[in-house]
């Protein structure tokens, strides 16, 4: 066999020393935002037939794309490249990215070409390519300000046949489009899509919404008759910060920029803003959730077994982490498992409400503490009480706290922020909100506990059962007095506003019976517990843990 060719050898070597040459260059003119020298470089490579991979065509259009091209005397000239740029890129045999299909439709569209920027979306499939929330970008954002409304609504669907999800400024944009071409349904609908996105506008989006509601066809629009009822029992239903029924009443809408004092009462109308849950669908997705990752993770037989005793057991409010209580601060050389921690917390939950509510413990916890005298008189009283779980020898009891406080939709004692949680649960985007409703953090300062209780309103967007809207402003200040909300309101009749004030005044007597000690609450363990002077009233006869039973 003939050796190889000295001066093929050669010329393949030259060949990669070229493009990485070429490669180096077109990086440098991309640095210094330099077109015309990448057009040279570009019609050179081209000339000697040099091999370019669609990192160079990426770069090339790119440059085409950026304001310091379009917005300068080369415009003309740099879409009429990039084109050219990219149907070589595909002559040569090179398969596009979505990165090049962005470009590309950008070109498209500064051209005012918004149609031509949505086909190459759509053609993405043929590449074998799937868009991005950007890759529609530049289609959305031209039809809407083309205010070609029913084109923005098929992007839209594309989009959600895709499985893309809107961010605020494509929310923000389609309001826009939508408020502007006198689309109230669709208002609607984008400001809930706003509710469910963010936890609070930008000041453009902010804007927007300001502008619809001062608008004549913001005045007219009018869906269904006032039926306190059904709102309210939508609006529990949805977590209680919305009913998603319509736009209620009629007339001229009233907007102010007020701010909101401490306890959520609107200083523009006076209405209280709510803690808001999540919904119902989105409560037993998250309790199925946690109960699919725990089976994987657990005896099945034993989560299953919890589960089962959990529905026959449906009555508690407080879920209490006892690892967390008991094990808090207690990282010095005398430390251990402080059940007097534990005990107060039991104690000052039972005196708020004279009700038990359900510690979780681990039975390899629970036994190493019955050698103690006084730790098995409480241990003790919370069995005979149904107020104490334990779960079972190898089994992690986050899954199990977790899953009663989710399912029993109660309130959960624990400084656990459940970060690895919420890595794992699928679909747990309302995470967040599920825990500001539900979790209830402590301290121990000196002895002396403090609860911090679930906020009183939840900085998010709210529709109220007459129809009105409160809408949260962003903001740097970490002070919640000092943001700014958009306080949205109409007239009511007067039938309705004393219907209203009624489930108003109703709500809040509830409120101050929910919280009559306060957002915080104190209570002594100066003195050690000795488990009887909490316990005046039983609750009713509960059948015990199962893992207590034997």
């Amino acid at each position: 066999m003939a050796p190889p060719s000295p001066t093929k050898h050669t010329n393949k070597k030259k060949n990669h020393s070229q493009e990485s040459q070429l490669r180096f260059n077109l990086e440098t003119c991309l640095r210094r935002k330099d077109f015309a020298g990448a057009i040279s470089i570009y019609e050179s490579a081209i000339s000697q037939n040099l091999r370019l991979s669609h990192h160079h065509f990426n770069s090339l259009l790119h440059l085409c794309t950026i304001p310091e091209t379009l917005d300068s005397s080369k415009s003309r000239i740099a879409l009429d490249y990039g084109f050219r740029v990219f149907y070589q890129m595909l002559s040569r045999g090179i398969s596009p990215t979505e990165a090049t299909i962005t470009q590309v439709a950008r070109l498209a569209v500064a051209k005012d070409d918004p149609d031509h920027a949505f086909e190459l979306v759509k053609d993405m499939n043929n590449y074998g390519l799937l868009p991005r929330l950007r890759t529609y970008g530049p289609a959305l954002y031209c039809y809407c300000e083309k205010l070609m409304a029913n084109e923005a609504y098929g992007v839209e669907d594309h989009m959600d046949d895709m499985g893309v999800k809107l961010d605020e400024p494509e929310v923000a944009a389609l309001l826009r489009v939508s408020s502007e071409t006198g689309r109230g349904d669709r208002v609607y609908a984008y400001l809930h899509k706003l509710r469910a996105t963010v936890r609070s506008v930008g000041e453009t989006t902010a804007a927007a919404v300001e502008k619809w509601f001062k608008s004549d066809d913001a005045a007219e629009v009018y869906d269904v008759e006032l039926d306190v009822e059904k709102i309210r029992e939508n609006r529990e239903k949805n977590g209680g910060g919305w009913h998603g029924m319509g736009w209620l009443s009629k007339g001229q809408w009233r907007v102010e920029r007020v701010g909101v004092d401490q306890t959520g009462v609107c200083r523009g109308c006076g209405e209280q803003l709510v803690c808001v849950d999540i919904d119902g669908g989105e409560t037993e997705r998250f309790a199925q959730s946690v109960a699919a990752l725990a089976m994987e993770r657990e005896a099945k037989s034993n989560f299953k077994s919890f589960m089962d005793w959990v529905e026959e057991h449906h009555d508690y409010e407080a879920i209490v982490d006892a690892a967390n209580i008991g094990l808090y601060q207690q990282n010095f050389t005398e430390g251990g498992f402080s059940m007097t921690q534990l005990d107060a917390v039991v104690r000052e939950l039972y005196n708020r409400r004279r009700k038990w509510p359900l510690v979780v413990i681990h039975n390899k916890r629970l036994r190493g503490l019955q050698g103690n005298a006084s730790s098995q008189k409480l241990l003790e009283e919370w069995r005979s009480q149904g107020a104490l779980y334990s779960t079972p020898n190898g089994s992690n009891d986050d899954w199990y706290w977790l899953y009663a406080a989710v399912r029993l939709k109660c309130l959960l004692v624990t400084n656990d922020e459940m970060r690895d949680h919420i890595f794992e649960l699928l679909g747990s985007n309302f995470f967040f909100q599920w825990k500001e409703r539900h979790q209830v953090h402590y301290t121990f300062l000196k002895g002396i506990l403090k609860l911090q209780m679930p906020p009183t309103y939840s900085i998010i967007i709210q529709e109220s059962e007459n129809g009105s809207w409160h809408v949260p402003i962003s903001s740097d200040s970490s002070d919640e007095s000092s943001r700014c909300w958009l306080c949205i309101t109409r007239p009511i009749s007067a039938n309705i506003a004393s219907k209203v004030l009624v489930n108003g005044e109703a709500c809040k007597q509830e409120q101050i019976l929910e919280s009559s000690s306060d957002l915080s609450h104190s209570s002594s363990l100066q003195n050690e517990p000795n488990g009887n002077s909490s316990t005046t009233r039983k609750r009713k006869e509960r059948s015990p843990s199962p893992s207590l039973q034997h």
